[in-house]
């Protein structure tokens, strides 16, 4: 499983998501089985990737699966339950 976050470096809410996600990781004891990828929308490399994903807002945070999107919040912190929801179990 992989999270993508896609932000830029002066952006609070950015911060608060790759913060909010990471201790979800530790705190789940996932680690081992989700990787995270922050994609900074103010590089070419992020806004490529970000146009590729049609990412228009940030933060947008993606939870992949293989190729297959399992959720994706836009523009926006996500949710602690919603989170959540996404790691137990995956251990």
């Amino acid at each position: 499983m992989e999270v993508q976050i896609f932000g830029k470096q002066n952006c609070g809410k950015c911060e608060s998501t790759k913060h909010k996600v990471e201790h979800f990781i530790q705190k789940l004891g996932v680690a081992e089985r989700v990787s995270t990828t922050f994609f900074d929308m103010d590089t070419v490399d992020g806004m490529a990737e970000g146009a590729f994903l049609d990412v228009h807002d940030v933060p947008t945070t993606i939870i992949r699966q293989g190729d297959a999107d399992l959720a994706r919040w836009d523009g926006v912190i996500p949710g602690s339950i919603e989170l959540k929801q996404h790691f137990t179990g995956i251990a």
